[in-house]
């Protein structure tokens, strides 16, 4: 994005099939025509999705699962988005446009429970509601590193660690871990969940109170 924001008259939309997507494609366009889509992302494309369904009743299936069994079918990682589990009855998974028909005639299988794979349009998509965790911590400053170790409860060394690894991101977008972070960020790390920074504020002893919102 900070590439992007470069140059002139060019603008980015991140989408990934939702609202609260971690996995997301950047949409592409003059910035009127990005304007108008971020009232709507939907209507700028770039993401279908995938209703998979079978009966996991005797041998339920994980994320991990049902994307493993996409990936088996010969996509790469980078055009598959999120993937809601969605219990005995089988998952929706985000992908690019143009694999759609692939997985509908080779996604067949997911551990031993036979599927049917369809498009389906993305106002069926079914999220579960997040849990929601509120909390507050005091920081000698506000490094992305520093407030991910606090948010996530995680060491300082495991969130420096994530953030070498380009596994930890702010807005979607990998990040250092000596990168600032501001109210309204939202700080995500792969497999972790999601973390809201909802409000800093600086303390009589020169440090930084940091509320926050963690979603898992």
């Amino acid at each position: 994005m900070q590439c992007i924001e470069r140059l002139s008259g060019v603008s980015g939309l991140p989408w990934g099939g939702y609202a609260q997507a971690e996995r997301v494609r950047l949409v592409l366009g003059n910035e009127e025509a990005i304007a108008a889509a971020s009232g709507d992302p939907a209507q700028a494309g770039g993401v279908a999705a995938l209703g998979v369904r079978g009966n996991f009743i005797f041998d339920p299936a994980t994320h991990r699962d049902f994307l493993g069994a996409l990936l088996g079918t010969g996509i790469e990682r980078q055009k598959v988005g999120d993937v809601l589990v969605q219990g005995e009855t089988g998952a929706q998974i985000l992908v690019v446009p143009e694999l759609v028909d692939h997985a509908e005639f080779n996604l067949t299988q997911v551990r031993s429970v036979s599927v049917v794979a369809r498009a389906v349009p993305l106002m069926e998509l079914v999220m579960r509601q997040p849990k929601v965790q509120e909390m507050r911590s005091v920081e000698a400053s506000l490094r992305l590193d520093a407030v991910a170790s606090a948010g996530l409860r995680v060491s300082r060394a495991k969130a420096a660690d994530l953030a070498k690894r380009g596994d930890l991101r702010v807005k979607w977008r990998v990040a250092k871990g000596s990168a600032l972070v501001k109210a309204g960020d939202v700080i995500s790390a792969s497999g972790m969940g999601r973390l809201e920074v909802t409000d800093v504020a600086p303390t009589r002893k020169g440090r930084w109170a940091v509320a926050m919102v963690r979603y898992v």
